[in-house]
């Protein structure tokens, strides 16, 4: 370890000389200043500021979305509206075990954010089975395991699966 640390120490002195970094500087001359690029400024294009006599004593506004995906099966859905300075609201969503949470808020400066959350059970569709056809398996010899597909109506293995450990 220690032979490591003085081999560092003697190229940190030989690096300081100048022998590695480049020539040698006599004690009157000075290096050249580095060029230096200053960094570009982005600037972002932001709505107006509005000035005092723009001020709206009774701000409003109202928006929704809803988000129903069938391949995931993710259902979202909220909407809020303000009336100066009171807004109402409410958003819903599908939780892992099938009911649906819905939050229904308020918010002012009497009594603060209020929420209350409820739980709705889900509507159950009846789904209609499909008639299934009895399968048939013939092993030629005999398999770790065989699989048959549901509608098939002859599954033939004739060779066992091999697995190696």
């Amino acid at each position: 370890m220690a032979f490591k640390f003085l081999t560092f120490c003697a190229l940190v002195v030989v690096a300081r000389a100048g022998v590695i970094s480049g020539p040698a500087l006599t004690t009157y001359q000075a290096a050249a200043p580095l060029a230096y690029a200053a960094p570009v400024a982005k600037t972002l294009v932001a709505a107006p500021i509005a000035k005092a006599d723009e001020y709206d004593p009774h701000p409003e506004y109202s928006y929704s979305y809803g988000i129903s995906d069938a391949l995931t099966g993710d259902q979202k859905e909220q909407h809020e509206s303000r009336s100066g300075d009171v807004v109402q609201g409410s958003y819903s969503l599908v939780e892992p075990d099938g009911t649906k949470r819905v939050v229904d808020y308020t918010a002012d400066p009497v009594h603060g954010f209020n929420a209350a959350v409820r739980r709705e059970p889900l509507a159950v569709k009846a789904v209609a089975a499909a008639p299934v056809i009895a399968a048939k398996t013939v092993l030629a010899q005999p398999a770790i395991a065989a699989y048959s597909a549901p509608l098939a109506t002859k599954t033939i293995v004739s060779q066992p699966a091999l697995y190696h450990h």
